[in-house]
């Protein structure tokens, strides 16, 4: 089960993907639970990204609420 935090930063993830003031361990639990992923830019930086599974718990959390 997801902590608040991370359903916070699944949600910030999705709005803002260059959000770079994410807990490391929210983001090291979306990333085992394959919630998210990082994808390197051409510039080389990092973005985070939310996988399938990750926008499929945010859309049921949509319809819940």
């Amino acid at each position: 089960m997801l902590s608040l935090h991370e359903f916070a930063a699944l949600m910030l993830i999705e709005q803002v993907p260059d959000y770079t003031n994410l807990s490391a361990a929210d983001l090291d639990a979306l990333l085992s639970r394959q919630l998210i992923t990082r994808e390197t830019l051409a510039s080389g930086s990092q973005r985070i990204r939310l996988t399938r599974d990750g926008q499929m718990i945010l859309h049921t959390l949509a319809r819940i609420s």
